[in-house]
């Protein structure tokens, strides 16, 4: 059945057509049901179909701006569409929710059907419970990492030694990246470095970084930038780099889960893609974090390893400490001031500075430039060179020299004291960013959380806990609220309690 084109403003992810009622019915559709849109005599997609009434008449058929622009579809250009039955891998997930075990082809199957927009948001949803409720051995969780590979872009190099690092999430002010590329490259190795947007958190690195430079760069882009100066920090949703990942995240993020199974892929996907040889997995422990204590820790880090064995990477993980935020700004300006600043002055927040370059330090004992990784990596530290380096690659974005105290920060300011005088017994990770994202973050760059005091530090009454900084007033004034209300920063006396609680008469 043929269709005039209406072009619709509308962008997204995913693959949808509008259709009239009329035409649904006739063509024996229901909301949600799949076609396959052809177009300029063979080209074809396929998408699921949205019913509407009054915006669109008979005869016509709705098509975004997303899909319009990657398929180069017209205004009132003539399309034809044919309905599509569900495709095998539904079954394959059913099978799955069901107890079973998938096959090498069956999985294979799903996450091509997913690349291709032949799985609806109800299926990927389905599938990512499935996982969640039944697991799924290593062989599976291969077999996923591996179709995630082959059905996106990769990348190879020529030269040298390429290594990478990933962290696990969940800490707030984790803006390590930044000290570690260029670190890694001021020392003749490779790290294109593929980094994520936020989704919960108040900065992602790929948020962080483009305060400086841009970070929507190509495959390559990405690969010229990094064989001229060493290294990169790119959006990763802008390549079609594993790109299953992606549209599974943006399913798992309203259910407020993370299988297990997915994590592993999605990270180990992501190093094998980029052709990294070399990989340290960053995982933070402790209370607030995604991984609440040690144990839990080491059992993830044994599955990274054998997925790294199964995969031909070598793998190295860093239980971290994640029961406060890394450094004390979080936002995206805040973080790539703080980040800045330390390089430029070669000094700064411990757990920033000892994380960054305890990670960098890994990377040169895995890949035998020295003995003592941390050592070496403080010494390109203190250098300048990592500065030097870090400017380098921002400059190959395509952005300019800055100086931290030039980042713009949001001018709306306002300061929580503490109205004790003892230490502070903790900083709760969740009201920290739940603070800056009332504030605007990430989406104003200039948004976010600034941390005084943190736990074991002295404070008086009047000090400064934190400072929120905002764009906007009515944001500033919804994140004081929250603040109040959340408590992020905890201090009590020495004496914590008294037991028995009975007054001595």
């Amino acid at each position: 059945m043929k269709f005039k084109v209406r072009m619709f403003p509308i962008k997204t992810d995913r693959y949808i057509v509008i259709m009239n009622q009329d035409d649904a019915d006739e063509l024996g559709l229901l909301e949600g049901d799949r076609v396959r849109v052809i177009y300029n005599s063979r080209k074809s997609f396929v998408a699921s179909i949205q019913i509407a009434m009054g915006m669109i008449g008979k005869g016509e058929i709705g098509i975004t701006s997303c899909i319009g622009d990657v398929c180069e579809i017209i205004e009132s250009s003539e399309v034809e569409v044919i309905p599509v039955a569900k495709p095998k891998s539904v079954e394959y997930i059913k099978k799955k929710l069901d107890g079973g075990k998938y096959t090498k082809d069956e999985i294979y199957s799903i996450i091509k059907d997913i690349v291709s927009n032949a799985l609806n948001e109800i299926e990927i949803t389905a599938f990512v419970l499935s996982s969640y409720l039944r697991g799924m051995d290593f062989d599976e969780i291969e077999w996923m990492t591996k179709a995630m590979i082959e059905t996106g872009e990769i990348l190879t190099f020529d030269r040298g030694i390429v290594v990478d690092k990933h962290s696990i999430g969940g800490v707030p002010g984790n803006k390590i990246s930044l000290l570690i590329v260029p670190t890694v490259a001021a020392a003749g190795l490779l790290i294109p470095k593929t980094a994520s947007r936020a989704i919960t958190s108040a900065s992602g690195t790929a948020d962080t970084m483009e305060v400086f430079t841009n970070v929507n760069l190509h495959i390559d882009e990405i690969k010229e930038i990094t064989e001229k100066v060493g290294g990169v920090i790119a959006w990763g949703g802008a390549t079609e780099i594993a790109p299953a990942d992606d549209k599974i995240i943006h399913v798992e993020y309203p259910l407020a889960i993370d299988p297990k199974p997915q994590l592993l892929a999605s990270v180990m996907a992501k190093k094998g893609a980029i052709g990294a040889k070399y990989v340290v997995i960053d995982i933070p422990t402790g209370e607030g974090s995604k991984v609440p204590d040690v144990k839990m820790g080491r059992e993830l880090a044994n599955d990274f390893v054998e997925m790294g064995r199964r995969l031909n990477l070598n793998v190295t993980c860093a239980l971290t400490y994640g029961g406060q935020p890394v450094g004390r700004a979080v936002g995206p300006a805040l973080e790539a001031w703080e980040a800045l600043k330390a390089m430029e002055e070669r000094r700064g927040s411990a757990s920033l500075l000892e994380k960054s370059l305890g990670i960098a330090g890994i990377l040169f004992e895995m890949t035998g430039k020295t003995s003592d990784g941390y050592a070496y990596a403080k010494e390109i530290f203190n250098s300048g060179k990592t500065l030097e380096k870090f400017m380098e690659i921002v400059e190959a974005q395509g952005g300019e020299k800055i100086k931290a105290d030039e980042i713009p920060i949001g001018d709306k300011v306002y300061k929580i004291k503490s109205n004790f005088e003892g230490a502070v017994v903790g900083v709760d990770n969740k009201a920290i960013v739940k603070i800056a994202r009332t504030a605007g973050a990430p989406k104003d760059k200039g948004a976010g959380v600034y941390i005084h005091k943190k736990k074991g530090e002295i404070v008086k009454v009047g000090d400064d806990l934190i400072t929120i900084y905002a764009e906007k007033d009515w944001k500033l004034d919804n994140a004081i609220e929250v603040a109040q209300r959340e408590q992020p920063v905890l201090v009590s006396g020495m004496i914590l309690e008294k037991y028995p609680s009975y007054r001595y008469v």
